[in-house]
Order: C-alpha cells, then sequence, then structure tokens
C-alpha cells in the first residue's frame, strides 16, 4: 500500500500517524514544508521518502510532489493530513489522482461548512443553534429579532476561534459591518452551555472502531477573546445521551476510515425553542482528530495508541485494542505567560510528578489557543482531576 500523509512534522505528534502505517507494512511518503534534514529524527525515520515543497499552500507543488510519488510508486492508495486546514487540499488531490479511499471534493461542503453541516445534524433529529448567512446589516437585525442577543459571527469554513466572536448588541453589530470580512461568514444565536466533543474513530463502513468524550468548561471562544487559561479533561465513561447522539451524527454524516472531532453544548439553562436545561445541542463537527495533543490524552487515558488504531483502521478496518480500557482521566491545562501563579512550574512537576504524563512548551501558532506551557496529567478519577485543574488556576 502506497500512503501519502501531507505535512508529517507538524503538528509535532503527527509523524506516530506515519509510524504506525510503517508498523504495518504500509510504504509511507511524506509530503511537507522542511527540508529533510530539518524534520524531527523520528519523523523522517517513519518515512519510506518525502517530498518538499515550498509551500502546501500551492496546490500546483503538492500536485507534482503526488504525481512523483505516483510515477515512482505506483498507483496511490490514501492520501491524509488528518489536518482540518488541508481537509479541502486532501479532497481535491484524491479526485485529481482518482483515489477512491478518502472523501472526494465534491463531497467535501458538509465537512468544512457550518450552514451545511446543519442539514445532517437535521438528518439525525439533533437540534443545532439558529442560524443567517451573514449578508447585509438589515438581514441582521431581522434575524436577532427573532433569535435576540447575544449571536455568535465566525467564518462559515474555519479553523480556530481567533475570528469568532459575540456581538451583544447594536453598537457591536454596527462595528462589525463597518468591517465586514470578505469571506463568508455565519450568525448564529447564542447557546449557553459547556462544550463536550465526541471524539473517535469510524471504519470503512462507518461503524465506529473508538470512541471517547472530553469536558470544556470554558470555550475556545472565550479563551482566545479574553486570553484566559484553557483546561479540559476526558470521561472515564461516556455520557449516555452524549454516545447515542453522536453515534446518530457519525452516521448521518456517512463519515467513513476518518478521525472525528464533534461538539456539542450542554444547556445550562432552559431556551426557548431548543431545550431544556441539561439538552445537548449541536455545534459543529470536524473530520479530524481533536487539536493540540489530545490524540495524545487519548492514549494516556486508556493505555493505548490512537495512531495505530487508526492505522490499523486503515489497513485492517478493525482497531484491535481492549475497548473496555479506560483507567484513567486525562487533564489538559494550558497557561499563559505573564500571569503570576501561586504554583511554580517546577513545584507543579514535583507535586504531580507520579501523574505528569506531557509538559511541554506550545509552539506560537497553537499558544493562543492552548496556551504557552501546557501540563497533561492523568488521575484515578474526576474528582482528582478538577483539584489538578483548581492548583493550576490559582
Amino acid at each position: 500500500m502506497n500512503f501519502i500523509f501531507i505535512s508529517p512534522n507538524f503538528p509535532k505528534s503527527y509523524y506516530l500517524f506515519c509510524d504506525a502505517l510503517k508498523n504495518n507494512g504500509v510504504r509511507t511518503l511524506g509530503i511537507g514544508e522542511d527540508s529533510l534534514q530539518q524534520l524531527n529524527p523520528l519523523c523522517k525515520e517513519s518515512l519510506d521518502d518525502y517530498y518538499q515543497v515550498q509551500s502546501l499552500e500551492d496546490y500546483n507543488q503538492v500536485f507534482k510532489a503526488v504525481a512523483y510519488f505516483s510515477f515512482k510508486y505506483g498507483k496511490i492508495d490514501w492520501i491524509e493530513s488528518n489536518n482540518e486546514y488541508w481537509l479541502t487540499q486532501d479532497a481535491k488531490l484524491r479526485t485529481d489522482f482518482n483515489i477512491q479511499s478518502g472523501v472526494q471534493y465534491k463531497d467535501i461542503g458538509p465537512y468544512k461548512y457550518k450552514s451545511q453541516m446543519k442539514q445532517f445534524y437535521q438528518e439525525a433529529g439533533v437540534v443545532t443553534a439558529r442560524y443567517h448567512l451573514v449578508s447585509t446589516i438589515d438581514q441582521a437585525r431581522l434575524f436577532i429579532e427573532t433569535v435576540g442577543y447575544p449571536v455568535i459571527v465566525k467564518p462559515d469554513s474555519g479553523v480556530g476561534a481567533s475570528t469568532t466572536y459575540k456581538l451583544s448588541n447594536e453598537k457591536e453589530l454596527v462595528r462589525f459591518y463597518k468591517n465586514l470580512p470578505t469571506r463568508q461568514f455565519i450568525m448564529e444565536e447564542f447557546i449557553d452551555g459547556e462544550i463536550i466533543s465526541y471524539d473517535g474513530i469510524c471504519d470503512q463502513d462507518s461503524n465506529i472502531i473508538y470512541e471517547t468524550a472530553h469536558q470544556f468548561p470554558t470555550s475556545i471562544m472565550d479563551i482566545v477573546n479574553e486570553k484566559k487559561e484553557i483546561f479540559y479533561y476526558s470521561y472515564k465513561k461516556i455520557p449516555t445521551d452524549l454516545q447515542e447522539i453522536g453515534r446518530k451524527v457519525i452516521h448521518a454524516f456517512n463519515v467513513r476510515s476518518r478521525f472525528f472531532h464533534c461538539e456539542y453544548f450542554r444547556l445550562l439553562h432552559d431556551k426557548e425553542g431548543i431545550g431544556k436545561k441539561g439538552d445537548l445541542v449541536a455545534l459543529e463537527v470536524n473530520m479530524r482528530p481533536p487539536g493540540g495533543y489530545t490524540p495524545d490524552m487519548m492514549n494516556f487515558a486508556s493505555d493505548i495508541s490512537v495512531y495505530q488504531i487508526w492505522a490499523n483502521m486503515i489497513c485492517f478496518n478493525e482497531g484491535r485494542f481492549d475497548v473496555d480500557h479506560r483507567p484513567y482521566v486525562c487533564v489538559y491545562y494550558g497557561r499563559r505567560d505573564g500571569l503570576k501563579h501561586k504554583l511554580s512550574h517546577a513545584e507543579i512537576l514535583k507535586k504531580y510528578a507520579n501523574q505528569m504524563c506531557m509538559c511541554e512548551r506550545m509552539p506560537l501558532i497553537l499558544a493562543e489557543a492552548m496556551g504557552n506551557q501546557m501540563y497533561t496529567a492523568r488521575f484515578d478519577n474526576t474528582k482528582q482531576a478538577l483539584s489538578f485543574i483548581n492548583q493550576l488556576q490559582q
């Protein structure tokens, strides 16, 4: 099997997807912007061949790289990046090279556009926030007459929360329209809820072979816009209602041979036209692994390798792991530079030496959302995990 992996060197741990494929006897071929000499030695070892392009943004360059590998090694069986930013390009490459093992270019819309996701949620019987595709300010006012302030505006197709805003009054609405972005934005009613993610891997027949869930007490939008510190943690047992809704949504989207990361609100209050306190409301789907080092958190929580589970799905259409083994609650905490904390970095490492799994400085490109200094630790139960979060917050 010939597998082309786009950008195996970023994010930092993504070479592990290639390494897992290689463990299964797959020929792994990488395309990225760094030179071969600049690659992490472990990343280099995970690849059978590598092609450097000046820019992954330049489709022609990436096309030529795929064509080179096709000429050198024969038919390409898979192309994947597992990265939100490159999903559309991945799909176009598959279509242009007649690679049928993944999403085609004509089908990528519902995976990328928040407005198109709504239809599939409806098919799954899952409630979503009401929305309006941003056009004129008069149309926005009509929408707001129905749903009220505040409203959320964000790119209809976008990554991260750096261009997501809450508009709470007429003054903020006018300011937004005075600097209206050129790309399409979507406006949604504000949902007051905690965010829960349903994450996992589907096989080639849309069966879920691995699933987990994470709690995000503070939204990424607030973390980015208000410069808050980020923390979130995994569940030892997936909430029953989340599991039921999550599975319905995955089947409605007909997800195949992919990682998925789906986000939901759990309502903090009754909301007319939406649901009762505690109900789940769909936010958006992301057909790739959850961001940051969340895949590693999955590993630490269950003593597994989701990289190998994914590679086993690619090669054997099964996960080959113990689905019932999940002994830990895993926590991510990202501290921001410039804030004074009660516990120093050294004190954290000493106090939680037995629980600490990862401790790293985050690259600047991720620090806005994920913090400057990250700590990932695992605990026997949620109470211990919340105590850890409380200690780091002080």
